[in-house]
């Protein structure tokens, strides 16, 4: 049955909020904001999504909100919209009622897009985006479904993890499990994989507290990658902020991504989305007419302002979300607090975050949709991380954002890179990286988790390759190997690539240790992507943004290696959650205590000796020691009996380094914890013993940690 001939529905007025199709358990309340349109019409499908059955336009225009409600209507109800308004590109407005649109709102979509020249607003064939293009576009699109959220949580309760305790595990919902043995091949790549026992029980056994999950709002394949066999593996490009996408999903149904949640937040860990809120799938001006550009385009995009046929292009995407809009603000606003009121996550990590903050006069830390988080009851309660940059101009902003957000540091990614690869120059800033970066954040009484700390992410080398190439091979991306960074401040050790001689290969190893070292002990928030804890490599591909093949995909079969540097990971992560001077909720200052009669840190040379000014800017320094008084972490107010003082020697230098071991007050001697010139951590109980004054050999290019053991017959601070 045609929309011209299907009976006409009885529509009454609804709602202009909320927003979205609501089903109320009677009927379903239709609303969709566009403040310039003429019109707006809803499309009925079948259960499909193949056939539309009925148009009705919806009744009533109010607050610039169009609304209607269908008491016929259920869950399952498949819907899209066609809105009329003027189609006048140079004034802003690309309104074509023959292109269907996705809901804004929309919490399930249905089907694929197919890429047609149907999809553009404009006669693609032109290739003038002025022109108006009459074909209807409804067998090419996806389209929405009216859901029902009912959902049993049970005893569901979010983990909160204190951010000092937190340690971030970055991975791809897909790729982590398309290769795992335990998971059944149906739910390989799915929300439900991510549930599989063995799966949970090996993210827990590391000892990290949060999932980080690469996007998966619903997002659109980019028609020049699948022209090539590609894909947007990486999901970078979103078409729906409220829907999962359902390629991630076994059953078709929202609920397991639901249940996905509840199965690690019962293993104790915390689930954080990453978000893209800078930018839709629709592109620039040449791009297809999906959703907001046919809904209202000069309200949800930045446009040129005295070109508005032209976009802002801040993001390097094509079209930049307007945030400055209030209908667009409270968009984002809405879906945040629906992922984390009714899908239960506990956190986000806002793609290109400077997009957000920024004004039409350009970033403001006390923008509107940076207030909106800091005031929001919900929204100020969960983990916000934001990646401080983006391609516009002052775009980057790293340690820029106000109090409650945490910030990608890429200044430590770098400064550690090059430090363990030898470069001179570089210990003075591998020392301000490892105290949390208190040159960047420490203002406005932030503190150090703020600095989100890593060596690598999806977007890069991984960390076996970050050891074992100097170039970047992405061959096989087709485009001659021009894409991805060039700057990767990588090592190979000495042979590029895969490599069978047992010298580099150990090399390769005690490099991987120490980086991860770095990142595990550093002051701050460590994320740690997945699969750097057994050596995953992508083949020396830096951008596998569109491999979704085995260059990206977790491989499971670990070797011998892998196991041991799993086992690495394992202990230093344990020794992170051992010792809270490892996570300290304040700066290190190096300044002495009067009160306490301590330093909280103290930067020594391998002689022992404090270091002197001139030994920092030495550009031959690659060797010194980090010593952190556990006897800092009491305060004036509140005397606990104290931390563990531990000692951290780092040698970046390619020879091995005798380290005096200095004698601190309350102690007796030092227990070694771990040595990274050694593939094995000392087994319990055989920890060796080193005396005060004992000369410790560190190998070349290597650290290691040592513990004071207290001294019985010096009284401890007690409890006031």
């Amino acid at each position: 049955m045609s929309a011209s001939t299907t009976p006409k529905t009885r529509i009454r007025e609804g709602l202009p909020f909320p927003l979205g199709a609501t089903w109320d358990g009677l009927g379903v309340n239709f609303a969709l904001f566009s403040a310039h349109a003429a019109r707006v019409e809803l499309c009925l499908f079948d259960a499909d999504g193949a056939t539309e059955v009925q148009r009705i336009e919806l009744p009533e225009f109010t607050d610039e909100v169009w609304h209607g409600y269908l008491p016929e209507a259920r869950p399952g109800q498949v819907y899209a919209y066609r809105v009329h308004g003027p189609y006048a590109p140079d004034e802003g407005h690309r309104f074509n009622p023959n292109k269907l649109l996705l809901d804004p709102y929309a919490r399930g979509l249905v089907g694929e897009l197919t890429w047609d020249p149907a999809v553009f607003g404009y006669t693609l064939e032109s290739g003038d985006d002025t022109t108006f293009d009459e074909r209807d576009s409804a067998a090419f699109m996806p389209k929405c479904r009216v859901i029902d959220p009912a959902f049993t949580w049970g005893r569901d309760r979010p983990p909160q993890i204190a951010w000092e305790r937190t340690i971030v595990y970055e991975t791809h919902v897909r790729g982590y499990t398309m290769r795992h043995p335990a998971v059944p091949e149906p739910l390989r790549g799915t929300f439900a994989g991510l549930t599989v026992k063995p799966v949970i029980d090996h993210i827990r056994s590391l000892g990290v507290t949060a999932v980080e999950l690469l996007p998966i709002h619903a997002f659109i394949n980019d028609s020049l990658l699948l022209d090539k066999g590609l894909t947007n593996y990486w999901g970078y490009n979103t078409i729906g902020f409220f829907a999962p996408d359902v390629r991630y999903t076994a059953t078709h149904a929202i609920n397991e991504f639901k249940e996905m949640v509840a199965h690690l937040h019962d293993a104790g860990l915390e689930v954080i989305l990453d978000v893209v809120y800078n930018h839709t799938a629709e592109g620039n001006e040449r791009g297809a007419t999906l959703s907001f550009r046919g809904i209202d385009n000069a309200s949800y995009y930045r446009l040129i302002p005295d070109q508005r046929r032209y976009y802002i292009n801040d993001t390097g995407t094509g079209n930049t979300l307007n945030l400055s809009h209030p209908r667009v603000l409270q968009m984002v606003t809405d879906s945040l607090r629906y992922w984390v009121t009714e899908m239960h996550v506990d956190g986000f990590r806002f793609d290109l975050a400077t997009i957000l903050g920024r004004e039409p006069y350009g970033f403001d830390e006390g923008g509107g949709f940076l207030d909106s988080c800091r005031q929001d009851p919900v929204l100020s309660s969960v983990k916000l991380i934001a990646e401080p940059w983006d391609v516009g101009p002052g775009g980057y902003q790293v340690g820029a954002f106000p109090p409650g957000w945490a910030e990608w540091n890429d200044r430590f990614r770098d400064t550690v890179r090059a430090f363990w690869k030898g470069d001179g120059g570089t210990a003075a800033d591998m020392a301000t990286r490892l105290a949390a970066s208190a040159d960047v954040f420490n203002r406005r009484g932030r503190k150090p988790w703020a600095s989100v700390n890593f060596i690598t992410a999806h977007d890069g080398f991984t960390l076996r390759d970050l050891v074992s190439y100097n170039d970047k091979h992405n061959e096989a991306n087709g485009e001659d190997n021009r894409d991805g960074h060039a700057d990767n401040r990588s090592w190979n050790c000495g042979e590029e690539g895969p490599t069978d001689d047992p010298p580099i290969k150990a090399l390769r190893a005690r490099q991987q240790r120490n980086l991860l070292a770095s990142l595990l002990l550093a002051q701050g928030t460590p994320m740690l992507l997945a699969g750097d804890e057994f050596g995953r490599t992508q083949q020396g591909n830096n951008n596998a943004y569109c491999q979704d093949n085995a260059i990206s995909w977790v491989d499971w079969e670990i070797d011998d290696d892998g196991t041991a540097l799993t086992a690495f990971v394992r202990q230093v992560i344990a020794v992170r959650h051992r010792y809270p001077i490892l996570r300290r909720a304040r700066f290190l200052t190096a300044e002495y205590n009067e009160d306490l009669g301590v330093k909280d840190v103290t930067w020594l040379a391998p002689g022992g000796s404090e270091m002197t000014g001139e030994e920092w800017t030495d550009p031959e320094t690659r060797s010194f020691a980090m010593l952190m008084d556990g006897r800092a972490q009491a305060t004036g107010i509140r005397r606990p009996a104290g931390d563990a003082t531990l000692l951290w020697l780092l040698n970046a230098w390619h020879e091995p380094v005798v380290f005096t071991l200095p004698e601190v007050t309350g102690g007796e001697d030092w227990a070694l914890v771990f040595d990274t010139s050694g593939p094995a951590p000392p087994r319990p109980g055989a920890a060796a013993i080193c005396p005060f004054g004992a000369a410790y050999e560190l190998a070349g290019r290597a650290s290691a940690l040592f513990v004071l053991r207290p001294d019985p017959a010096v009284p401890r601070l007690t409890e006031r």
